[in-house]
């Protein structure tokens, strides 16, 4: 179960990067609108994203049982 939950951490986190690295890069060129969502909007969904993989991560820290 806590290897289940780090790995969808894991996940969340490098696809919450990778849509704040996209939203980034439109922006810099010049596109204010990424499939109909204003590229800010994507980068704050990547941020999102990157928030909850810690928040998962955290919490399987904390509740993982000692060896």
């Amino acid at each position: 179960m806590y290897r289940n939950l780090a790995l969808a951490g894991s996940i969340a986190g490098i696809l919450g990067a990778l849509i704040c690295f996209i939203a980034g890069l439109a922006r810099i060129a010049g596109f204010y609108y990424l499939a109909g969502y204003q590229s800010t909007t994507v980068f704050d969904a990547g941020v999102g994203l990157m928030v909850f993989a810690c928040m998962v991560k955290l919490g399987t820290l904390s509740t993982q049982p000692r060896e």
